[in-house]
């Protein structure tokens, strides 16, 4: 039971992180299920990577259902982050002491108290008016460097592509958050395989229940950000990013 309560709340973090705002669930459940759970590190985020994936599809399907999805940029995007990462990941095991824990908290509160300050008030018609092809060359350019920093460093994938789809592409926070969980689906799911494959078989119980509760609260989320208005989506997804940051520094300091 204890068990299941644990993987039950860091699932909701997870998902409503996932579904308001594209975050990887790995950035919740990983340290819940350590802290917590005392797990190894590895195998609990293989297992937080594993649950993102549904999350992240039934996300996407719930923002593409609703026109909140840019596929063809995504996928452009996507393949530079994915071979960036592994760069990145190379370049990583060469140089001592690169891992940044913390980056990724830090930048999960940053970015929550930045949505209810200055929200993404773009509109679809101003982000629609960028050339197809400068598009493409923004995703290509902004894929590499998401995918060599969360490979050197090994965090926020899910958080730095969201700023930069918002802030440096331009998107209405509805398509960047599509657009986020999109990728986040694929590299997942890659990270997932990896690390099963090199880890061996996780513990069955965590998986199912985290992947679960993350998959029900993500759908719940996405429903309510792709029926909510601008000004709102913005206030919710800060106010959830706030609270998810301050949460996991808290649990991170614990910890200790």
């Amino acid at each position: 039971m204890y068990k299941l309560v644990i993987c039950f709340i860091a699932g909701i973090g997870a998902g409503l992180g996932t579904g308001f705002a594209g975050m990887s669930a790995a950035a919740v459940i990983s340290p819940m299920l350590i802290t917590f759970l005392g797990l190894p590190a590895y195998e609990a985020v293989g297992i937080a990577l594993a649950s993102d994936v549904l999350a992240s599809a039934i996300s996407a399907y719930t923002y593409g259902k609703n026109k909140n999805l840019d596929i063809r940029n995504g996928i452009v995007m996507m393949v530079a982050v994915l071979l960036c990462t592994l760069f990145g990941s190379w370049i990583a095991s060469m140089v001592p002491n690169t891992t940044m824990g913390s980056f990724s908290v830090c930048m999960t509160f940053l970015l929550g108290i930045k949505f209810i300050v200055k929200p993404v008030m773009t509109t679809k018609e101003s982000m629609n008016q960028v050339s197809g092809k400068k598009r493409v060359i923004q995703s290509v350019i902004c894929g590499i460097g998401v995918g060599f920093i969360c490979g050197f460093i090994g965090a926020g994938g899910g958080m730095m592509m969201l700023l930069i789809l918002t802030s440096v592409l331009g998107y209405e926070l509805k398509t960047a958050v599509g657009t986020s969980v999109f990728i986040m689906t694929f590299t997942a799911f890659t990270g997932a395989a990896s690390h099963f494959a090199i880890g061996g078989t996780p513990d069955i119980l965590c998986l199912i229940y985290c992947v679960l509760s993350t998959l029900l609260w993500a759908r719940v989320a996405a429903k309510f950000a792709n029926k909510a208005a601008p000004a709102t989506l913005n206030r919710a997804t800060g106010v959830v990013l706030a609270i998810l940051g301050a949460a996991i520094m808290g649990v991170n300091f614990f910890s200790k």
